[in-house]
């Protein structure tokens, strides 16, 4: 990411349209690039074209599961720094286990609130790049 010209990428991986459009208009609203996929095969070709700095993503999807993707990703060195936040309607700790096992850096519970994405999206993108971002575009 070039924090100069461009706003930080995130990707949202959901099979659900309504969760896709949620975290998408909650994001764009607070400057950030949004690309989304409704499957972990359509997010790896994305994420290989687009390299996003966050990526967002479902467990429960049909072909290629979010623990599946979420292996994927962290297996391949270019990607392997990328945050990989878990997504689901489940909150149990074997759950939060088998998505630290794969690789991924943070869970999130759906349904999710504005303020449960941002935090998890600031945690990994530093304030002031979002805040210069904010100012150059005001």
């Amino acid at each position: 990411m070039d924090s100069m010209t461009s706003s930080p990428t995130i990707m949202i991986v959901d099979d659900s349209k309504t969760i896709r459009r949620t975290a998408e208009t909650l994001l764009q609203r607070e400057g950030f690039s949004v690309v989304t996929a409704e499957d972990g095969f359509e997010a790896l070709a994305k994420i290989a074209a687009l390299k996003p700095d966050i990526i967002f993503v479902d467990i429960m999807m049909p072909r290629l599961d979010g623990y599946q993707t979420c292996a994927l990703i962290k297996n391949n060195p270019e990607f392997k720094n990328t945050p990989v936040i878990m997504l689901s309607s489940k909150d149990g700790l074997f759950d939060k286990a088998k998505g630290r096992i794969v690789g991924s850096d943070q869970y999130v519970t759906k349904p999710f609130s504005k303020v449960e994405i941002l935090e998890a999206v600031q945690s990994y993108i530093p304030t002031s790049t979002l805040d210069s971002q904010n100012q150059a575009s005001a």
